[in-house]
């Protein structure tokens, strides 16, 4: 049976039966049949569409511009947070508790309860409404990646607004991430003869010099300050207490700012390590890669956002789906309820409050009454 939603009622109440409906990765199907269902029978000005596990809806009110609200409907595995809980009076305040209530359910309850409680009339924009899959596995999974490639039309907008969890502040563009393996190799021996082996481990050492010397930048892009980082993230190495190793390697992990493009990021990682890749002791391979997204907070769509928060906005640290719209020449940033550093807890949870002041931001930024 699908489960009722009431897009109406308080977006406070929607988190908490949104967070009741379990959404793991790959297992969306009941939470968008019952928005799907909600949207076609309270919100009947709006185009309904169902791909897969995606729910799609927008307005067609020949407005000049469009805004995309767009949110995951997964979450991470559930750690015996579900149903959730409401804590009224805890040592945080209101506090609503559960898997989701961060990342990113407040977020997609306070689009759902926009979309069905404004009178179309007072849109100053169209909107179009993206609940997609699989936000939280692999990115070939990505929900959203299909509807780009599938659904192109649907992500055309002025400007693109993620409900990721921001504190109720608005987080512009995202850093890019890039993953390096640099591996030695050697030749084993018995470690009481170590002269007659070639340590790999040991040819690593001007690897974790040069990290350990390298300073990260500062990037001011549109008053949003990104540092960038470059660090080891694992190292492998090793074949028993007796063996000089033959092979060894360490994944170095680069989040740049979004002033450089990938193939920019890897120039520069390959210029850090060129010396020991330059004189063929370790050798260098991308393991992954992906852009990060411009502010674009010049944009005028965005500026009247940013307006509307009260000109609160920083820089969003990490990798988001603002830079799958940033690709598509759409300026997007992040803006949700939700401290992003309790998001995948066990203990996740949110203040009330600052879903209700998700609400009331971004009503007065669809409206025009900034």
């Amino acid at each position: 049976m699908t489960p009722t939603l009431d897009l109406r009622s308080d977006p406070i109440e929607l988190t908490a039966a949104l967070i009741d409906i379990p959404s793991e990765s790959r297992d969306e199907m009941v939470i968008a049949d019952a928005v799907e269902t909600a949207l076609r029978a309270q919100v009947p000005h709006l185009e309904v569409l169902r791909h897969g596990n995606r729910v799609l809806a927008r307005t067609d009110l020949g407005r000049p511009s469009r805004v995309i609200l767009a949110g995951h409907l997964d979450t991470v595995p559930i750690a015996d947070n579900v149903p959730g809980r409401r804590e009224p009076d805890g040592p945080e305040g209101d506090v609503l508790h559960g898997c989701g209530t961060v990342d990113m359910k407040s977020g997609d309850a306070v689009f759902l309860h926009l979309i069905a409680s404004t009178d179309p009339t007072d849109l100053t924009h169209d909107v179009t409404l993206v609940f997609y899959d699989c936000e939280e596995i692999t990115a070939d999974a990505n929900g959203l990646g299909f509807v780009e490639r599938e659904l192109p039309d649907w992500l055309r907008g002025d400007v693109a607004i993620l409900g990721e969890p921001t504190a109720a502040q608005i987080e512009a563009g995202c850093q890019g991430t890039l993953r390096v393996r640099l591996s030695a190799s050697g030749v084993r021996s018995h470690s009481a003869r170590s002269w007659m082996g070639d340590n790999a481990v040991h040819k690593l050492s001007r690897v974790l010099a040069a990290l350990t010397a390298y300073t990260p930048r500062d990037v001011d892009i549109d008053g949003c300050v990104y540092r960038e980082g470059l660090s080891a993230v694992r190292i492998d190495g090793g074949v028993a207490g007796n063996v000089i190793p033959d092979a060894a390697s360490v994944d170095v992990n680069f989040r740049f700012a979004p002033d450089r493009s990938v193939e920019q990021a890897i120039d520069h990682v390959r210029d850090v390590f060129a010396g020991p890749v330059g004189d063929g002791s370790v050798t260098l391979e991308v393991t992954d890669a992906a852009p990060g997204a411009l502010p674009g907070l010049g944009d005028p769509a965005a500026a009247q956002l940013v307006s509307a928060a009260g000109g609160r906005f920083r820089a969003k640290y990490g990798w988001t789906d603002v830079s799958r719209f940033s690709a598509l020449g759409i300026p997007a940033v992040n803006l949700g309820p939700g401290d992003p550093n309790l998001a995948h807890r066990r203990d996740e949870r949110v203040p009330v409050a600052q879903i209700t002041e998700v609400a009331d931001i971004l009503r007065r930024y669809l409206s025009g009454t900034a």
